[in-house]
């Protein structure tokens, strides 16, 4: 606003307002902008700049209530502080008109596409955001007042609006990347298991695919017996944490949950790759086990579509390349179904995997 008001006459106003428009000529705004933050003092400094992170680096829009207690939260605290949460009208001050509120979603975006645009050509500015984020969401999780929570609520209270956020959203930071203070925090939160609340929300999200359409619906809950840490980080795909699970053999790596998935199909399920492979080089993991569906951890790649983990399961001598499930439907069938070609080539190019053969259904198989 500055720069366009800097014009000495309307013709000059209104053409540096077209150009801001257009994007053109942005990048200084922006950045004086930035200076002016700076000049704010230290502290109005800080929360202008953790706005911006937030706002530019969330995994979906944050609502002004979630990103209120994210500001609030300090690592290395035990419990929800009232106090430290900064009012709506502060953190907008603080920015300088470079976040607005949507009103008839109540969300905190940018105040330009172009503004994203800039924050991604200078990561100077915020140089570990997605630690840092993965950090608070975990010790928001680690607060007292939220591990005390049962995990058969059907709302989450009010008093905790990031909760949902933070464990849901955690591992979307912790992927792109890992500190030793987040995997510390992430091993404390991972070891309460399904004794907890954030279990129960992450398997209540629809592209977890934990529940049944039906039970999503009456806002049912998942049982969450036999689910665990090792489940949950398989999911979320994070191998370094994986790595520091799976030494001090705390958790099962066959272990299942209440469908009979282990940890491998979850992997598997979800195009994690990388967690997959080191699932397998444990000793002990069998690639063979099926869920209460029969499908086993090549069949739900195949009907995922993950490429990488079916190459990487038919390239074991001990995995069967067509195994039915409890339908009678085989790893190739399902990559048809679902319109994966790539995946059927592959198994089509697999010694042992018929197209032409009607499969007998076959029970589930368990440990």
């Amino acid at each position: 606003m500055d720069a366009v008001l800097a014009g000495v006459t309307k013709r000059r106003r209104r053409e540096t307002l077209l150009q801001m428009t257009n994007g053109i000529g942005l990048d200084d705004a922006y950045g004086a902008t930035l200076d002016r933050m700076r000049e704010q003092g230290r502290d109005r400094e800080k929360l202008g700049m953790e706005v911006l992170m937030w706002v530019s680096c969330s995994e979906r829009p944050l609502k002004v209530e979630e990103l209120r207690h994210a500001l609030g939260v300090e690592v290395g605290t035990t419990d929800l502080d009232d106090e430290n949460f900064p009012a709506t009208q502060t953190l907008m001050s603080c920015t300088l008109g470079l976040v607005t509120i949507d009103e008839p979603s109540s969300t905190v975006r940018l105040v330009h596409f172009t503004l994203q645009e800039y924050l991604a050509a200078h990561p100077d500015l915020f140089p570990t955001p997605h630690s840092m984020m993965a950090e608070i969401c975990l010790t928001y999780l680690s607060f007292q007042s939220v591990c005390e929570l049962s995990t058969t609520l059907h709302t989450i209270p009010s008093t905790m609006p990031f909760l949902h956020y933070a464990s849901c959203s955690w591992g979307f930071h912790a992927r792109k990347e890992v500190t030793e203070g987040l995997k510390r925090l992430a091993l404390q939160v991972l070891k309460r298991d399904a004794n907890y609340i954030s279990a129960d929300i992450l398997l209540h999200e629809e592209s977890v695919d934990f529940m049944s359409w039906w039970d999503r619906s009456i806002g049912g809950h998942p049982d969450l017996g036999g689910f665990t840490g090792l489940h949950c980080i398989a999911y979320m795909g994070i191998t370094e944490i994986a790595i520091d699970m799976l030494r001090p053999r705390r958790w099962d790596p066959n272990g299942r949950d209440s469908n009979g998935a282990t940890p491998l199909i979850w992997a598997a399920k979800y195009g994690n790759c990388e967690l997959a492979e080191l699932l397998l080089a444990q000793g002990g993991v069998d690639p063979t086990f099926s869920d209460n569906q029969g499908l086993t951890p090549l069949t739900h790649a195949a009907r995922s579509g993950h490429e990488g983990i079916v190459e990487l399961l038919l390239g074991r001598v001990d995995v069967n390349p067509d195994p039915p499930d409890a339908s009678g439907r085989t790893p190739l069938s399902h990559a048809a179904r679902f319109g994966h070609e790539h995946v059927v080539e592959t198994l089509l190019q697999r010694t042992g995997v018929d197209p032409s053969v009607p499969k007998r259904p076959v029970r589930p198989s368990f440990a």
